[in-house]
This record gives structure tokens, sequence and C-alpha cells, in this order.
């Protein structure tokens, strides 16, 4: 995909107080500023991630999580508004969220929107557009762990393996043991009902102990997924469980004024684009490259830090797809912690990278 190339606009220096955390963040006076801002949550936003309908684009919704034990999974529209007959509440303490496409559930093919409740410690399916509930009511994660901050729930990643259409969840906690086990990967299967069951089928992944690992992005093309260590950097793996559990990289340790949080990857084809990281108490986002750098596909190298209006932003996801006059080269939707997310032109975001 080629990305046009427009001028990135500047913003007036700004002091806010966030909403989820009390500390004091400034927005950079060249930050981008986003083209639309949605409608506001009810409690506190966390982390989103972009149905496309491949059908119609312009009506592609983004999914969002408020995060509160009165929380939910709301549904907004490209114009940012909020759809209220496809919003999920009284969930309990939703973080983040991700989005599969083509689940075989009985005689339906669907397209799935998985959360994990904190409070509960269950993984949530709903079938997409409509956001209707296949889970049964919830299915346990982190079965047989100890303390309830090993089971409290916090990032979630979906893949795709190209070779069998097979769908996995991988699902993140607010701790675990360093031991390389920190993740727990689930194989999602679709029942003659039209309901979801999830089966353990690996649990991977370096955690330093220092701080929780939240943000998840899994690269299906390339076959990768990320972590953000916060504190300590950005890890790599596998995302196929039948490929092993060797760390592919560690990055980014050196970028970050605080924590490594939301990851996003956007495909500008070829197996090339760019993985963009949170740095989230500057207000920035890193972005690194997504082939990697000189020849080698695990060395990635940050090529530019990008000053945006959201404020300590968790979660974001993006897309390349055009979907309507707005958005004619694809969308970067970040949280930001004023209980909203935040849509970017994906050309004002990556124009100095070209």
């Amino acid at each position: 995909m080629k990305i046009s190339h427009t001028s990135i606009i500047g913003a007036a220096f700004l002091v806010v107080v966030g909403c989820g955390g009390n500390q004091t963040s400034q927005i950079a006076p060249d930050a981008i500023k986003p083209a639309i801002t949605t409608q506001f949550t009810k409690h506190d936003t966390d982390d989103p991630a972009i149905w496309v309908n491949w059908d119609n684009p312009a009506e592609s919704m983004v999914i969002g999580t408020d995060k509160n034990i009165d929380g939910a999974l709301y549904a907004f529209d490209l114009q940012g508004q909020i759809i209220e007959d496809r919003t999920v509440r009284g969930l309990q303490r939703p973080n983040n969220v991700d989005i599969e496409y083509g689940l075989v559930a009985g005689s339906d093919t669907l397209d799935i929107a998985v959360t994990g409740e904190r409070i509960t410690y269950n993984m949530r399916v709903f079938s997409l557009p409509e956001m209707t509930a296949i889970d049964n009511g919830g299915i346990p994660m982190f079965e047989g762990q100890t303390g309830v901050e090993q089971r409290d729930l916090m990032g979630v990643a979906l893949y795709k393996r190209s070779s069998d259409g097979a769908i996995f969840a991988i699902m993140g906690r607010k701790t675990g043991l360093t031991d390389g086990s920190y993740l727990w990967q689930y194989r999602l299967t679709g029942n003659e009902d039209g309901t979801v069951s999830a089966v353990l089928v690996r649990k991977f992944g370096v955690f330093s102990g220092l701080k929780e690992i939240e943000a998840i992005a899994v690269d299906n093309e390339l076959g990768y997924v990320y972590y953000s260590d916060e504190g300590v950097g950005v890890r790599k793996y596998y995302a196929d469980p039948e490929m092993g559990n060797e760390e592919l990289a560690l990055f980014g340790q050196a970028d970050f004024t605080e924590d490594h949080e939301g990851i996003s990857i956007f495909d500008s084809g070829d197996g090339k684009g760019f993985i963009l990281v949170s740095d989230q108490q500057a207000n920035r986002f890193n972005i690194y490259p997504r082939e990697g750098s000189n020849g080698d596909p695990h060395k990635h190298e940050l090529i530019k830090s990008v000053n945006v209006s959201t404020i300590e932003s968790d979660g974001s996801e993006v897309s390349n797809v055009r979907f309507n006059d707005t958005f004619k080269n694809g969308i970067f939707v970040a949280m930001s912690d004023n209980k909203t997310f935040q849509y970017y032109r994906i050309e004002d975001i990556l124009d100095s990278l070209r």
C-alpha cells in the first residue's frame, strides 16, 4: 500500500490530568491531532480493536473496552458515535479486546471479538457485527493458578494460522511466573450449537517480574506475536504453538520514558510495514520496522517517535483499509485516558517516515 504524503498538523501545548491515573501529562506542541474523537464512555477506556466490514468498509466498527466492574465493550462507528444496540454492557472489568475473522461454528462462519473479564477470570467471546455472546457466559482462563493476580486477565491477542485456519487466543494476566510461561495460548473451536470452546495448547513468554504484561499483538501474515514487558522492552515470539517457545527478539529497551504499552502493526505490503508501540507517559508512539533491519527479521531498531494527542495511551489498533473519504489510506485508533478513543489518518502518523 502506498501512503500518501500530507503535512503533520501541529497542536497547541496542553497540560491535562489523566482520568485513570491522577498523573499530569503534557501534550507536545507538535502533537498530531486526531481526525475524530469518540463519544465518552462511562468509566475508563483501555483498548480498541477494528472490525472491518469487507462488503462496505464505511460501515466498519471500532470495538473498545471500558474498564470497570460495571464495564462494557463499546461499539463505535467511524464517526466516533456509540452504536448502542451493539454495545455490550454489564461486563466485569474488561481490559483488552481483539478481533478475528472466519471462525466456523455449526453452520455459520463468524467474525469474533474476544476480551477478558478481570473480576471473573473468564474469556468472553462475541460474534460480529451484532456482538452476540457465544461463550455460554464465559470460558475460565488460567485454571490451576494460585493467587488472584495470576488469573487477573489483562492482554489478549488473536492469531489465525494460515496453514489450516485454526484460531488461537493468547492471554496475559496481571502477574505470573518468570520461568517462560507468562502467556497462555488457547485454541478456539466452534461448536455445532454455535458456541465457542477453548483448549489450552501452550504456555510461553519470558516475564521480567518488574511490572506487568498488558499489550499483546499478533502479526498473522508473518506469524509473530509481540508483547510489552512494561519498563523493560518489547518481546517477540512465534505465534504458532508448533514453532516452539524461543524468544526471537527483545527490543526498545532504551527508547521509552517509563512504560512500554499498546502495540499495533501496520501492513504496507510485501511483508513490510511498521510496529507502533505506545510510550505511555510521553504521549507518543515509537515506530519500528515490521520487517526488521539490515537483513535481520528480528532486529527492530527505532525509526522515529511520533507525538500524538492521546493521553497516556494503553492500547491501539491500525488498519490499511480504505474506509471512507476521511480514512482513505487506513486508520490508527488509540485509547486516551479521558474516556475516549482517538481516530487518526494513518498518513498523518506515517507521513514523515516515507
